[in-house]
């Protein structure tokens, strides 16, 4: 359920971004997604799937709600000859955040684990591991939060083609 985002980002965010805003979207995003890390963090060794899946489609939605708005962000205004340069960039930057967040969480878990590996013991691993992207995506959202707080969320919405930012058409245009 986890890839609801690659049908939702390309088909709603886009929309969404028109009307709100990518900063708006985007900490709407990540607000869904602090929620399901938060879901998670009640997990118990009895859990079935079932019990997991309000999470997982938090976490689906969350990403579709976050990563196209941030790759519109990464991109507008970047000259269409270096569009290429630009979203190979983004992608790195976005590969990177990811092994570094891999490698933060696995650390924790380690720790947290031990070298005894009692059931509890690794739930509690996996508890204190799940506090690296919670913190991760309240600290994203804190600061998304000031960015749409200054104003710059409406200011960012997007003209009905998707092309450019409303507020750069309407300065265009005088």
């Amino acid at each position: 359920m986890a890839g609801i985002d690659a049908v939702l980002a390309p088909t709603v965010t886009p929309l969404l971004v028109r009307r709100f805003g990518h900063l708006r979207v985007t900490l709407a995003g990540m607000v869904l997604g602090s929620v399901a890390y938060l879901t998670f963090l009640r997990v118990g060794d009895d859990w079935a799937y079932g019990m997991m899946l309000p999470g997982l489609v938090l976490i689906g939605l969350a990403f579709s709600l976050a990563y196209g708005p941030l790759t519109i962000a990464g991109t507008e205004g970047v000259d269409e000859a270096e569009q290429g340069l630009a979203g190979g960039l983004l992608n790195a930057s976005v590969q990177f955040g990811g092994a570094l967040m891999l490698a933060l969480v696995t650390a924790v878990n380690v720790v947290v684990t031990g070298d005894d590996r009692s059931r509890a013991e690794m739930l509690d691993g996996y508890r204190a591991a799940l506090i690296v992207p919670l913190v991760a995506l309240l600290v994203g959202a804190v600061v998304t939060a000031s960015g749409v707080r200054r104003g710059h969320g409406a200011a960012e919405r997007m003209d009905p083609t998707g092309s450019l930012p409303a507020a750069r058409v309407e300065a265009d245009a005088a």
